[in-house]
């Protein structure tokens, strides 16, 4: 009788659902790494990599209720990672039916099936973005008032109080990571390095007056598998490597690629009409504008905070964030600038 138990707990699979992201990515091979042989990823579309390592795909998305019934049976723990990252607001809808409706549907179906454990992905963004450069922690109300105006940061915020409200009980841990901009190697959408890239492509114009944080991918995934044991129900817990003002960002991304950093500063309100305009004129000739007014606009504000807590709680230890620079500009220069492509 006692091997019988033991055969079943050891049949229970882990799943990642967005396991094929940049993050996931990630979680996946360190789980691999650590020779985890039961997981499962859910995505629209499962490399052929990870199905000779032996992970279970499942392809659907978590806006099938058939799909996530399947998804979540037999399953023990859920890392939530699916989403779609867009700085614009026509993309509210489709961000809001995944991030809230998908979360809403896959809490419930992990309740039915007997999951106890879910991590959630969300953004340091729901807890730390100001227009000072206070540096804030997880005990921080949430700005609501400015984070509200971007379609992406509000529907995580919807998606953290769907996933406190549906995954909550007896028994049951929910875990909320809320890792910064993430950098680093093997971002294959650039769905996260994007700005580097536009720098090394000489894309951007001026240098913002605002300030980020950033954190590396792998550091970041780190993190999240030990959540698992480690992090606290109903808990957040900001992951971030380095707060930086953009004209140092720049000025490092400058030293480390040759390529020179925007010379031009202008005033936040400036820059901020500016963009506006110039996004307006291209739209009315109906060609895409060389500016985005979001992300300008989120440019001119501070992403500052302080990662003490998943530190002490979570074992979390972020890399120099030197190293993340240049192994992010490596990567991008390789797979997107065309200068690996004779190695």
């Amino acid at each position: 009788m006692a091997k019988t138990k033991t055969s079943a707990k050891t049949e229970k699979k882990i799943l990642i659902t967005g396991g094929t992201g940049f993050l996931g990515t990630h979680i996946v091979r360190q789980f691999l790494d650590a020779g985890e042989k039961k997981l499962r990823v859910m995505a629209s579309h499962v490399p052929e990599w990870m199905k000779d390592a032996g992970v279970k795909a499942v392809e659907g998305s978590v806006t099938n209720r058939e799909d996530v019934a399947h998804a979540v049976k037999n399953v023990s723990a859920i890392f939530h990672l699916a989403g779609k990252v867009s700085r614009d607001n026509e993309d509210a809808a489709v961000m809001n039916k995944i991030h809230v409706e998908g979360t809403r549907i896959l809490c419930e179906a992990a309740k039915e099936a007997g999951v106890k454990t879910m991590v959630l992905a969300s953004s340091s963004g729901t807890i730390a973005v100001s227009d000072t450069e206070e540096i804030a922690d997880e005990t921080y109300p949430q700005p609501v008032d400015i984070f509200s105006r971007w379609a992406y940061y509000a529907s995580k915020y919807y998606q953290e109080r769907t996933a406190l409200e549906s995954f909550d009980g007896d028994g049951l841990k929910l875990v909320i990571m809320n890792p910064s901009l993430l950098l680093g190697d093997g971002d294959e959408r650039l769905s996260s390095t994007k700005p580097v890239l536009d720098f090394l492509a000489r894309k951007i114009p001026y240098t913002p007056s605002g300030g980020l944080n950033f954190v590396d991918a792998r550091d970041s995934a780190a993190a999240f598998i030990n959540a698992l044991e480690k992090g606290k129900h109903r808990e957040k817990y900001l992951l971030g490597a380095a707060n930086m003002t953009f004209p140092d960002f720049f000025g490092r991304l400058e030293r480390l690629s040759g390529i020179s950093a925007p010379m031009l500063k202008m005033p936040k309100q400036l820059a901020m009409t500016g963009a506006g305009l110039i996004s307006s004129v291209f739209k009315h000739w109906g060609k895409a504008s060389p500016v985005a007014p979001k992300e300008v606009e989120q440019a001119e504000y501070f992403w500052y905070f302080d990662s003490a807590k998943a530190k002490e709680e979570l074992d979390f230890t972020p890399r120099d964030p030197q190293e993340t620079l240049q192994e992010t500009i490596s990567y991008l220069r390789e797979n997107f600038l065309g200068e690996g492509v004779f190695k």
